[in-house]
């Protein structure tokens, strides 16, 4: 075999074990399930029985819209409602480092220092059929996510928000709006 054919294979070999190092973490499997993963899905899902689908979108956009989101998107036969709302950002602790670093370095620091200003957040929800025996029962996702913007109007910061408070004051809102809603009130 000539030092052409060794070439000709040795990039492709290169490739494979490159890709198969990158692919290993941990536990070896980049797609196996984590004990975490699991319980941002419990925290983020719940099901729902005894309402129909229309009414569990029309439940969910008014739990978002008493939350103070503004309804962007929704389809209906998909299931989908997206909705954001948009807030200072402004945090004290932010602000007295920026006014302490400004008297400290007379005020060189505050030409060129950026404070957190505004932040959006988006909530994302999505309805599916819980059974195919009846069209009664629901699974409702929610993803809520921020991105916050500086003094200067550039992204500081994108996150999914994973505060289990967040999650459960939606979901307890959504059970009283789905109980009101099954009782025709």
């Amino acid at each position: 075999m000539g030092w052409k054919a060794i070439c000709q294979l040795t990039g492709p070999i290169l490739a494979v074990l490159v890709l198969t190092g990158c692919l290993s973490g941990e536990s070896g499997n980049p797609f196996e399930l984590t004990p975490e993963h699991l319980q941002k899905r419990e925290m983020r899902t719940r099901m729902y029985e005894g309402i129909s689908e229309v009414g569990m979108l029309s439940a969910c956009a008014g739990v978002l819209q008493d939350l103070g989101f503004t309804i962007d998107e929704s389809e209906s036969k998909l299931g989908v409602i997206v909705g954001s709302k948009r807030s200072d950002a402004t945090e004290a602790g932010q602000e007295a480092w920026w006014l302490v670093k400004a008297l400290l370095t007379y005020g060189l620091a505050a030409l060129t220092d950026e404070t957190d200003d505004y932040q959006r957040f988006r909530a994302s929800v999505v309805v599916r059929p819980a059974s195919t025996i009846t069209s009664e029962n629901h699974y409702v996702s929610v993803t809520f996510q921020r991105t916050v913007w500086d003094t200067d109007d550039k992204v500081s910061k994108q996150e999914t928000l994973e505060v289990p408070e967040i999650h459960g004051d939606f979901f307890d809102r959504l059970s009283k709006s789905v109980f009101l809603e099954a009782q025709g009130i």
